[in-house]
């Protein structure tokens, strides 16, 4: 199966979308490499919902083109994109078995029934439920039923897979699971697919390459450790990591980035007014006051297994510190945080610019 599916680009050039006068995307250009796995990561209202609705064909662009291969789709019919969409919802007939609905996309092109037949048990294998061909779908989980939307997607061997949020009505344990399942099945097809989630922890665990959108616009767009390691802007910083990046308040002078009484020795040199440094939690470590670059009281610990979050109150913020799962400060402590040079960023407050 795998030898036989296209690879094909996908290409968003200049694409617009208004509603009314409510702008969702704003000269969106996006080249997708084929058999690339394409993250669209962004909060609600940021547009990557609306981007691919308009590659599948369900909304139209307000202006801009939309091109798959070396196809102009953007004012042809979703039935002739040679697309396959997974949604959030199932969207299952309930009336119909399992490989009555995988089969079903192959019944309207009127697919002899024997190839039909071959098709359904092939794509059921490559995620796991050949076993359940007879069943109903109120017979299955939600991990399953989510299998069954999969295969029917993949039975049509298509050029692209286009899939909006669709582990979001999981469990944690099973999102776990089906990231796996999902990553290994794309591997194994090669195609080109592009995926639509607010989840960052799935966008670091899936992607080739993530595309992050805010308010309309592209903000960064690299692979998920380019994008962790060296974020574009502030809002991309926050946006990836768990915990998030911390920020501290202050002034960058020179090299210089003074904040509450505290100086820290920085990698870049200017002067900003309002400048925000951020470190990530694992970058940084607590300290006895005197050997910290910043001073503050623990405010609360939090034992997660194999390591323990350290919030830290400062005069101005709270960092997030991961430290050992040793660590038994208490509530109230006097602590310190260290801040190695090399895993600092500098932010203008004001435009969220990253100095450099």
């Amino acid at each position: 199966m795998a030898s036989v599916v296209p690879k094909v680009p996908v290409r968003f050039d200049k694409v617009q979308k208004y509603f009314g006068a409510v702008k969702v995307l704003e000269e969106f250009d996006l080249d997708v490499a084929p058999g690339e796995f394409l993250v669209l990561l962004g909060a609600s209202g940021s547009g990557k919902t609306t981007a691919l609705r308009i590659l599948s064909g369900l909304e139209t662009a307000t202006g801009g083109r939309v091109l798959i291969g070396d196809r102009d789709v953007t004012h042809i019919l979703p039935k002739y994109r040679d697309i396959s969409m997974v949604f959030q919802s199932y969207a299952l007939y309930p009336h119909k078995t399992v490989a009555e609905n995988i089969g079903f996309p192959l019944k309207v092109r009127k697919i002899p029934q024997a190839e039909a037949e071959v098709a359904v048990r092939d794509a059921a294998a490559q995620v796991q439920i050949e076993q359940l061909l007879d069943r109903y779908p109120r017979q299955l989980s939600g991990g399953q039923r989510q299998r069954v939307a999969l295969a029917r997607a993949m039975v049509r061997r298509p050029s692209v897979f286009l899939m909006d949020e669709p582990l979001s009505n999981l469990d944690a344990k099973l999102r776990g699971h089906m990231r796996a399942e999902l990553k290994h099945m794309q591997a194994t097809l090669g195609t080109t697919t592009i995926y639509v989630t607010h989840d960052q922890i799935e966008a670091m665990t899936l992607a080739h390459r993530v595309a992050i959108l805010e308010k309309g616009v592209l903000q960064q767009l690299d692979t998920p450790a380019k994008i962790y390691n060296d974020p574009a802007n502030l809002f991309v910083a926050q946006f990836i990591g768990s915990p998030p990046m911390n920020v501290v308040h202050g002034s960058l002078e020179g090299s210089d980035f003074k904040t509450g009484g505290s100086t820290v020795k920085v990698g870049v040199a200017g002067r900003v007014a309002k400048g925000i440094l951020g470190v990530r939690p694992e970058d940084c470590s607590v300290v006895a006051p005197a050997k910290g670059h910043i001073k503050g009281t623990i405010y609360t610990t939090e034992l997660i297994g194999d390591h323990t979050l350290v919030t830290v109150e400062t005069e101005r913020d709270k960092l997030t510190v991961k430290a050992s799962k040793e660590f038994n400060g208490k509530q109230g402590d006097a602590i310190g945080v260290l801040m190695p040079k090399d895993h600092l960023f500098v932010f203008d407050a004001e435009t969220g610019q990253r100095i450099r």
